[in-house]
């Protein structure tokens, strides 16, 4: 007869799981023994944080269900930031938390923690096994509500409850549903009504577009409309789009501004943007999202309908009335192509031989191949991976937007490459992210996980000086002490590379990405160089100015003229 354990794992692994992230212990004891005797892969890294966030880029590439497990207290509490990055990623992940035995619960007894409380903030199914005959049907409620609501499901199971005998269950089973949503068709024809009547309609696609890459683009042919998007939408709008202005926001260029702010017409499809200041005032707006609570929560909008967005735009399509007008449309394209003009001339070797980040991205982005998987470190690695790696349609890029947390990069690319072993996956990695979490470069080195770590190495916390200054402060504390991460590599069992030299960075990224096993190359990039908006408000101008005057009186002269030369140009 088989013990509670076993039908967990037996449930998942039926449930489509097939890689299990973290940290063995006591009250888990039995747990990691049924996932040995099964065929899900044990991926041992070396902190439970890692773990999270690794589970949740397997499972959002994959779409499929993946595993985190912990032991009691300390253990399973360290996931929260990885699972809480996971949750808003949409990422279906199941945590399997183990508690001490139930006899000590709600007795302070040594390592107690109330994980239901603390993970229900951030799961869409929260729930401990309380006997033996409970096990099979909360764990394939754990594994639907994982899959069918897209998060993170958190299984809480006592130590006395794994070990304990199952008892014969029915044979309760996942149902992974793929059901289409389409709006009415009075809905549909007031869309309709909406675009036919705009002079500049613009689109603006997010996420829910990531299966209507060719419903948007043959939208935007008959409307002749700009198609803006999201940073979560680049993989599947930008490529192959002639109508692609790029993104807006703050990580944007001008030209997504631009298309949004002079539209008068604007059809959000998928999209929930949080950032308010970036809509326009006077546009007549149409919301389209599968899911109702986001029409209009960020901006007001004129009409919202709920459907996917392939099947609305299948039947929005036939009432749409194609036009010949394209003054809109290249008035958008020619500030696109400016746009692109200024990201190329950052994108080169600096004066004096300073290495730009936005040169080694794109580097990198050009040698690597065409279906390579990108992680990039909230804070600047992740503005340059959003607008310099090119999408090709067969690349993806797991970048932390809704959480925003650090560090998630090196982590992610691990949980990518388990899922994507033929595949090349690279991490690039702020110098403060990597050093946050780099005991698990280990994990990368026992689990043969051959991820390739760019360090954006400007011994500095880039992001947060940046923010400092345009708010016309000194940067106080964002000095990083980095060691030779190139040295600390080959000592963890890793290809390990310092480049400070421009002219070494072309052979040794060439070198770095044709490394059999994994590899870090160490990259000393230049400290001043600045991740401008699209466009630059009058307080932040100013913010700069009181920055400069402050630090020029303080003594700081050289670092004045480094962010003025960037700033300037």
């Amino acid at each position: 007869m088989a013990n509670v354990a076993q039908v967990i794992i037996e449930t998942l692994r039926d449930a489509g799981a097939r890689r299990c992230y973290g940290v063995p212990g006591d009250t888990l004891n039995h747990v990691t023994d049924a996932i040995r005797e099964s065929d899900i892969r044990w991926v041992h890294v070396r902190h439970e944080e890692a773990g999270g966030f690794a589970a949740g880029a397997d499972a959002l590439l994959t779409g499929d269900l993946a595993l985190c497990a912990g032991s009691c207290g300390p253990g399973s509490l360290h996931f929260i930031n990885g699972l809480f990055e996971s949750h808003r990623n949409r990422a279906p992940v199941v945590l399997i938390a183990s508690q001490i035995v139930r006899d000590e619960l709600g007795f302070d007894f040594p390592q107690e923690v109330d994980f239901r409380s603390i993970y229900q903030s951030c799961s869409v199914f929260c729930e401990e096994i309380r006997t033996p005959g409970q096990a099979r049907r909360k764990a394939a409620m754990a594994a639907q509500a994982a899959l069918t609501r897209r998060g993170v499901a958190v299984l809480i199971v006592p130590a006395d409850v794994s070990s304990a005998k199952a008892p014969d269950e029915p044979a309760f089973a996942v149902h992974p549903a793929c059901p289409v949503v389409r709006p009415s068709t009075g809905e549909i024809e007031r869309v309709a009504a909406i675009l036919n009547a705009g002079r500049k309609v613009a689109v603006y696609g997010g996420s829910g577009c990531e299966q209507a890459h060719d419903q948007v683009v043959a939208l935007a042919r008959t409307l002749q409309a700009p198609v803006a998007h999201t940073s979560r939408a680049k993989d599947y709008l930008e490529h192959d789009n002639p109508f692609n202005v790029g993104m807006t926001g703050i990580f944007g260029g001008e030209a997504g501004y631009h298309a949004l702010m002079e539209c008068d017409t604007l059809l959000l499809l998928g999209c929930d943007f949080a950032w308010r200041q970036y809509y326009p005032e006077k546009a007549t707006i149409v919301q389209v999202d599968l899911d109702g609570t986001h029409l209009g929560r960020r901006h007001p909008v004129h009409l919202g309908v709920v459907g996917d967005i392939g099947a609305m735009l299948d039947a929005l399509l036939p009432h749409v009335g194609p036009r010949d007008d394209r003054a809109f449309l290249d008035e958008c394209l020619a500030h696109r192509a400016r746009t692109l003009e200024d990201q190329g001339k950052h994108a080169r070797l600096g004066k004096g031989g300073a290495i730009h980040p936005q040169y080694l991205t794109e580097l990198i982005s050009r040698l690597a191949p065409a279906d390579a998987v990108y992680t990039a470190d909230g804070g600047s690695p992740m503005v340059w991976c959003l607008r310099h790696v090119a999408s090709t349609g067969r690349n993806r890029t797991v970048i932390s937007l809704s959480h925003g947390t650090m560090a998630n990069a090196m982590p992610q690319a691990l949980g990518a490459k388990a899922a994507y072993p033929d595949r090349t996956v690279i991490s690039l990695s702020g110098d403060g992210g990597l050093a946050m979490l780099m005991g698990d470069l280990l994990t990368a080195v026992q689990e043969n996980l051959a991820i390739k770590v760019a360090v954006f190495n400007n011994s500095a916390l880039d992001f947060v000086e940046i923010e400092q200054k345009v708010e016309g402060l000194i940067d106080s504390y964002t000095n990083l002490l980095n060691p030779d991460f190139g040295r600390v590599a080959e000592a963890m069992g890793l290809w390990g590379r310092r480049v400070e030299k421009a002219e070494e960075l072309d052979q040794a990224v060439r070198d770095w990405l044709s490394v059999p096993g994994p590899a870090l190359l160490d990259v000393v990039t230049d400290r001043f160089e600045l991740v401008m908006p699209p466009k630059v408000q009058p307080g932040q101008v100013a913010g700069m100015a009181l920055y400069s005057a402050k630090a020029v009186l303080g003594g700081r002269g050289r670092d004045v003229v480094g962010v003025l030369r960037n700033l300037l140009s």
